[in-house]
């Protein structure tokens, strides 16, 4: 029993000896990377919640050719907002696909930019709770702004935190309106 009590400790010791070499050479992982900050808003555009919705919808808006100010669309965002896009795929299933500004401009800004892209809000309902806000926005897009029908129209769900100083989009979720999935009376401009 003695004998066992002296090997057991000797053992242990052999094991984190031949241990030690073979996690020396694991490389730690990097630590995480810190997102820049956002640019800094214009307080106009963040100063209220039909403030920074009307800047949502201006800052993506314009001819085809103009460079559109991203630094402005990132300044609206709160750090890890999504743009979170939802509709059919030639599949037929229906899917979302989830965004980071980033990610979101780096996919629509070639078409954007480059084909032009006007995009307006016809209607809202808006619900707010303390510093959290959502809005229903219904939305109509042309590719030039005085073109008499709209390209395409659809809905977004946005939600705003209000964080005691100014407005930050937290997700912007959307679908475009389909044969299939046609607005709702409730979520079209009184007149229409």
């Amino acid at each position: 029993m003695r004998k066992m009590i002296l090997v057991v400790p000797a053992m242990l010791l052999a094991l984190f000896a031949l241990a030690a070499p073979v996690a020396a050479q694991e490389k730690a992982p990097p630590p995480p990377q810190e997102k820049p900050a956002p640019p800094a808003a214009n307080p106009a555009d963040v100063s209220s919640s039909d403030a920074i919705l009307a800047a949502l919808y201006d800052v993506i808006s314009g001819p085809a050719g103009q460079k559109r100010n991203w630094d402005r669309f990132r300044s609206l965002f709160v750090s890890g907002a999504r743009l979170i896009p939802t509709g059919r795929a030639e599949s037929g299933e229906f899917r979302a696909r989830v965004l980071d500004p980033e990610g979101y401009i780096a996919r629509s800004s070639p078409m954007l930019e480059g084909q032009g892209f006007f995009e307006r809000e016809i209607a809202r309902r808006t619900e707010r709770f303390g510093n959290v806000l959502h809005a229903f926005s219904t939305y109509e897009g042309r590719r030039k702004a005085d073109d008499a029908v709209p390209l395409v129209r659809g809905i977004n769900s946005i939600q705003l935190f209000f964080d005691g100083s100014r407005w930050w989009v937290v997700t912007v979720y959307w679908q475009a309106e389909s044969p299939d999935t046609p607005l709702p009376k409730e979520f079209l401009p009184a007149k229409q």
